[in-house]
């Protein structure tokens, strides 16, 4: 089978090696330009154009794929499909029916639930205990195309976004494998409008931590804004970033409206005062400007005091 594969983030990139080793011809592979990244800005290539040089596949980048030029470039690749992954642009209508099987989208959820940019972040955000893989014919609207093949799978309690996305990308490539293999024996299916509900991109400001909340809510955010924006407070006008932590119950606390209240800071203990009578009990996080650490030694370096606050604000 000819293809063209649509890719940009290293989630992407065993997708496009599972074409290769089920011996499919990769016709193209089109990926985001390269862009500034890290404190030095280096100009740095996305994942998927690196394992595809590095496997001598052609490569192309267009700035802008609303172009007739873009159009015209992809029109000639006379490809049999295109396999779509994390592209990171919305396809223009007219490229989805350019090659005979049209173009085929391996989503992180069990659409039509999480539709969007950052399905994984909300899933393990919103408490989860399940999620999965679609593959889906694309059409013109927001992963809103027919579903081809589903994998369900549970997310446990330890997982956040990136070890969730890392396990999913796999079982994804797997999917996609499963579907071109039976690709003329699937019967599609419609997805169901009234059970979709979307996972916009994230945003940076989405990060401040909350202290009204439930502990077990605020456990959810640090686990599913990783590894942006990440969940993060504020003490003594310095942000502080909180990278794992549990929720308590605090069964014989009485209701304390001072969230955010440091209770205990000394050895490996650092407790937090949150809403509906629950503590957070912080595991591993990062003053800004150091480096993350667990909290035993965070807590050598810096000293917290119990009775003061956690901002909310920062």
């Amino acid at each position: 089978m000819k293809i063209v594969f649509m890719g940009t983030p290293l989630a992407a990139v065993p997708t496009l090696q599972q074409i290769i080793e089920d011996g499919h011809e990769v016709v193209s592979v089109w990926t985001q330009p390269d862009r500034p990244s890290g404190r030095g800005k280096k100009i740095t290539a996305p994942p998927v154009k690196e394992f595809a040089l590095e496997n001598d596949l052609k490569v192309f980048q267009p700035a802008k794929i609303k172009t007739k030029e873009a159009f015209e470039l992809f029109k000639s690749q006379g490809a049999d499909v295109a396999v779509v992954v994390a592209y990171g642009r919305i396809l223009p209508e007219s490229f989805l029916d350019v090659f005979p099987m049209g173009a085929i989208n391996v989503h992180f959820s069990l659409l039509p639930k999480y539709r969007g940019a950052a399905p994984v972040n909300w899933a393990i955000v919103n408490g989860e205990t399940k999620t999965g893989i679609t593959t889906m014919k694309m059409d013109a609207g927001l992963d809103t195309g027919d579903i081809l093949l589903q994998f369900e799978t549970d997310i446990t309690s330890e997982e956040n976004a990136i070890d969730l996305m890392a396990r999913l990308s796999f079982e994804g490539a797997a999917l996609l494998g499963e579907t071109l293999k039976t690709f003329v024996e699937i019967i599609p299916r419609k997805q169901k409008e009234s059970e979709a509900s979307y996972a916009p991109m994230l945003v940076k400001e989405e990060g401040m931590i909350d202290w009204s909340g439930n502990a077990a809510t605020i456990v959810n955010h640090i686990r599913g804004f990783q590894p942006f924006p990440t969940s993060y407070t504020s003490y003594q006008g310095k942000k502080i970033t909180i990278w794992k932590a549990q929720a308590w119950f605090a069964e014989n606390a009485e209701a304390d409206d001072n969230y955010g209240l440091i209770l205990d800071a000394k050895k490996s203990d650092l407790f937090i005062n949150c809403g509906e009578r629950t503590v957070l009990r912080i595991e591993e996080l990062q003053i800004e400007g150091k480096k993350r650490m667990k909290t035993a030694d965070f807590l050598n370096g810096v000293k917290l005091i119990p009775g003061e606050l956690f901002e909310s604000h920062g």
